[in-house]
Formats: structure tokens, C-alpha cells, sequence
């Protein structure tokens, strides 16, 4: 199960397991986002690769209106999964430590 939380700030938090399943939720939540936006993955389980598309996409477009997305306090283990996708050559990502 995935939570995602939308902050007037341009922050957005999401917990538990961003897949497949939880994909179409997690991509209308982050559609209604705009600007500079800070995903905090600090309660972020797990990505699949449905949810890297999902944050791909939502990148994309912030891109598209002069915004960004940027990912922040990501676990050792989700940064990992970045890494092998080379995901972590796209997105601005701060580690959890």
C-alpha cells in the first residue's frame, strides 16, 4: 500500500510500495503537482519499475513548465534500485543520511 501526502510547499511524501498496483494512484496524486517539487522518500519501501515510470513522467512534465522534481532522504536500498536503472543520471537525489 502506497500514502502519498501533497504539501502546499511543493513537497510531497510518499510510504510504503510504490508498484504496479499503486502506479495509476501515485501518477493522478503527483499530476496535481506543479514547480519545484521534493518528493520525501523516506517512507519509501519499494519501487518497481511502473513506479520509476510514474516519477519519470511526472519529471518530464514539471521539466516541460520550468519546474523540477527532486527526491530527498531516499533509503540506501531505493537509491540502489536509481542507480542500476541509471535513473540517478536524471533525478537530483539526496540520501536519507
Amino acid at each position: 500500500m502506497l500514502s502519498i501526502e501533497l504539501e502546499g510547499t511543493g513537497e510531497v511524501r510518499m510510504a510504503g510500495r510504490l508498484d504496479a498496483v499503486e502506479a495509476p494512484a501515485a501518477q493522478t496524486a503527483l499530476d496535481k503537482a506543479n514547480g519545484v517539487v521534493t518528493v520525501d522518500c523516506a517512507g519509501l519501501e519499494y519501487i518497481s519499475s511502473a513506479g520509476l515510470g510514474v516519477l519519470l513522467k511526472t519529471h518530464k512534465r514539471l521539466l516541460a513548465s520550468s519546474g523540477r522534481m527532486r527526491l530527498a532522504r531516499v533509503r540506501p536500498h531505493i537509491r540502489d534500485i536509481f542507480k542500476y536503472s541509471g535513473f540517478d543520471q536524471i533525478f537530483e537525489i539526496q540520501s536519507a543520511e
